[in-house]
């Protein structure tokens, strides 16, 4: 029992890793946009399955629930910043990037307080708080379509100068945004300049070393700060 709720536990974070490495892929070969909307598909069914699990007496489909889970937050986390901070106007775009963190830590202050035993997380009510995950992916799933594609990946990944232009004034209304195109032609011609780094020749770039020391300490020292009893 200790080993199989030690791995419903984590199986999220390996899911994630996955999620997170295969993301640059997905949204390089299909876009932004059909990216997120999939990727809401996969939460809402992993909700159902994680839902639907005392009724079918299954410990089997929560941790594929927890699997498929931590694989959309993992495509998610990454993919969420491009895109919001790709739509949104210059002047706008530190805001609205600062807004993704704001929601995260939101999202699991609710989670903690819908998870105690008055509300959600009751012996009778605790398949519902595992699958209410599915309920902001919902929401996504149907108002995103009304959203344009990142105007930056229509014209840097598809050369659609007159779709990013459409999507330009979608977002941001009519006007004049010849700077903002100049400026991502100008991202375009430096990219294709810029050698791409995998993980593993990141770790052995000497020029990336204190960095990634530096991440790594963070990362790790989050951990040991007490957030988690908290």
């Amino acid at each position: 029992l200790l080993f199989l709720w030690s791995l419903t536990v984590s199986i999220f974070g390996i899911g994630g890793l996955l999620g997170s490495s295969g993301s640059r892929y997905l949204t390089v070969k299909f876009g932004k946009k059909k990216c997120l909307l999939c990727n809401n598909v996969l939460m809402i069914v992993a909700a159902s399955i994680m839902g639907f699990s005392k009724i079918s007496q299954s410990f089997e489909m929560i941790l594929i629930g927890r699997f498929m889970c931590g694989l959309s937050a993992g495509v998610c986390v990454p993919l969420h910043h491009q895109y919001v901070g790709e739509i949104s106007p210059k002047k706008i775009r530190g805001f609205a990037n600062s807004t993704s963190s704001f929601f995260w830590t939101l999202g699991k202050a609710i989670g903690q307080i819908s998870g105690q035993r008055e509300l959600l997380g009751s012996q009778a009510l605790w398949p519902v708080l595992m699958a209410s995950c599915g309920l902001p992916a919902l929401v996504q799933l149907l108002t995103l379509p009304f959203f344009p594609e990142s105007p930056p990946y229509l014209l840097m990944h598809k050369g659609d100068q007159e779709g990013c232009k459409k999507a330009i004034r979608q977002l941001w209304g009519e006007g004049q945004h010849q700077a903002e195109i100049d400026d991502i032609m100008k991202e375009k011609a430096t990219m294709k300049n810029t050698k791409i780094l995998s993980v593993l020749e990141l770790v052995k770039e000497p020029a990336f070393r204190w960095q990634l020391y530096m991440i790594i300490i963070l990362t790790a020292t989050i951990q040991l700060c007490g957030i988690n009893a908290v």
